[in-house]
């Protein structure tokens, strides 16, 4: 008679095996034979016996079958836990996290409602949620909402309406240095073996300053020394003689942008370039920052120059060829938070 495969058998089947086999083994039947008798494995026997020394008869209760179903959250439940990693970082709610992992999102839950969910269950119910695992945008402290929504819905619209109405463009302007050993991107390599990148061991830099249009227009401006009031007057100059129309330009709140003898340049212009300011602590909302990642991660992060001309060639370069290709610079402003400028 061929005897039904172990597993196959009902829990309390299985159950009263297990306990019978072990029972045999400690009356001094061998393992090999109450395997053959019992009609299981070696190693199975072998299994039960390390069990059984360290959990004893409990161990070798049958156990319930099928997926772990775990807790399960009411519908007004994860209608909160969604509202609450919407609105609020997870220090914000006193957790040990500081972004929202599903590990944070589990503590949440149970600490909210004393379910425990398996991080499986938390990624499926995120999934649900509409949530997606994105890279965070940075934000400082010090961004005063307010004057960010005033910027958007007040401040923004008014200069928009004034350059039309006068026929004057619309400039944003920033300004960056740049390192030689600035590093983007990744390297396939073996697993354990870093990548090595060689380069000289010298640190140079240059900085750059541009100003974008949301038509596609760029003007760049690639310098040596530092960014001060005479490098910025320098380049509105330069504007003011490549660009026919009225020009508003708009940057950040740099103490240079706000110096003195920058404003009295711009009252020498006579109306043909004005000058506005973002909010503070706010570089996403300036398109022309988008510009900046795309040179440090395309000109200098994927490329070793070996002397500081040669790095200033290398982002002299990469400007010009994208200030022949307009769907580039366009293409910056179609960030979420730049769309506003898009028009």
């Amino acid at each position: 008679m061929v005897q039904p495969d172990f597993r196959s058998l009902a829990a309390a089947a299985q159950e009263t095996i297990r306990r019978n086999a072990v029972a045999a083994v400690r009356a001094g039947m061998s393992q090999l034979e109450a395997a053959r008798v019992f009609g299981i494995t070696r190693q199975a026997i072998s299994s039960w016996m390390a069990i059984y020394a360290s959990k004893g008869q409990a161990g070798l209760k049958a156990k319930r079958r099928g997926r772990p179903t775990g807790g399960q959250l009411l519908g007004w439940q994860a209608a909160q836990i969604s509202r609450d990693i919407m609105d609020r970082c997870p220090d914000q709610l006193k957790l040990p996290f500081y972004l929202w992992t599903r590990e944070a999102v589990g503590l949440l839950i149970k600490e909210r409602f004393g379910v425990q969910l398996s991080v499986w269950t938390v990624g499926r119910y995120l999934a649900r949620w509409g949530f997606t695992s994105q890279k965070p945008v940075r934000r400082a402290f010090e961004q005063d909402s307010e004057v960010v929504r005033k910027w958007l819905e007040e401040e923004y619209p008014r200069i928009r309406a004034q350059a039309k109405l006068g026929g004057a463009e619309i400039y944003w302007g920033d300004e960056m240095g740049l390192r030689s050993d600035h590093a983007a991107g990744r390297s396939f390599s073996k697993r354990g073996k870093t990548p090595v990148v060689s380069g000289t061991g010298k640190r140079f830099g240059c900085s750059m300053i541009s100003a974008i249009t949301n038509r596609g227009r760029l003007y760049f401006m690639v310098f040596k020394s530092r960014f001060v009031a005479s490098v910025f007057v320098g380049f509105m100059r330069r504007l003011c003689r490549q660009i026919p129309r009225q020009i508003y330009l708009i940057v950040d709140s740099h103490p240079v942008h706000r110096s003195l003898t920058v404003g009295k340049e711009v009252e020498g212009f006579r109306g043909k370039l004005q000058l506005f300011f973002l909010p503070g602590y706010s570089p996403e909302l300036n398109p022309d920052e988008y510009l900046n990642q795309d040179v440090k991660s395309n000109a200098v992060g994927r490329k070793r120059p070996s002397t500081q001309q040669e790095m200033i060639s290398n982002v002299r370069g990469y400007l010009r060829s994208t200030q022949r290709m307009p769907g580039i610079v366009r293409s910056y402003f179609q960030a979420k938070p730049i769309q506003y400028a898009a028009m």
